[in-house]
């Protein structure tokens, strides 16, 4: 575990903002505040090969405002579940894997280790936003159990905006 402001987690969200910048034209202006993946509402992880850092993720967890009289609901018709984020979710964050390592399960391992510690921390669900333009971080998401979610956040309205939750525990 570092903290999202260590020199290493700097140098890996650099580089994922610069994917960003190649497919979208932008950087994610997603607001992130560093103290949000300190323990125990966050936590933000960097992997390292040969003692390089190669990869990074994170999670913080969600304090939604409470709905009038709302309970937890099942999925909604056609597998969509209920609009993110709820009280307790936890939002995954700023996933990366530097190009000369990828292949080799350094998403997924650091994937389920984010579940895990979120799970352990009390969230019951992860949601995350991604995009059309990033069809491998798609294709791990969802062979990692994660199904489609109605759009939440900064680019809820941008077409090519995906959400997907998975519950954990």
């Amino acid at each position: 575990m570092v903290g999202y402001d260590h020199p290493d987690a700097v140098t890996l969200v650099t580089a994922v903002q610069r994917v960003y910048v190649e497919r979208y034209g932008g950087a994610d202006a997603t607001p992130v505040d560093p103290s949000e993946f300190a323990p125990p509402a966050g936590l933000f992880l960097v992997g390292y090969a040969d003692g390089l850092p190669v990869t990074c993720g994170g999670w913080r967890l969600h304090r939604a405002a409470p709905r009038d009289g709302a309970e937890e609901r099942p999925p909604r018709e056609g597998g969509l579940e209920e609009p993110a984020p709820r009280d307790g979710d936890a939002e995954l964050k700023r996933m990366y894997v530097v190009p000369a390592v990828r292949g080799r399960g350094f998403a997924r391992r650091l994937l389920a280790e984010l579940e895990r510690t979120a799970s352990v921390a009390g969230a019951r669900r992860m949601v995350l936003e991604t995009g059309t333009r990033q069809p491998e971080a798609i294709a791990l998401y969802r062979s990692s159990g994660y199904r489609p979610l109605p759009k939440f956040g900064i680019y809820r309205e941008a077409p090519g905006s995906r959400c997907f939750a998975k519950p954990l525990g």
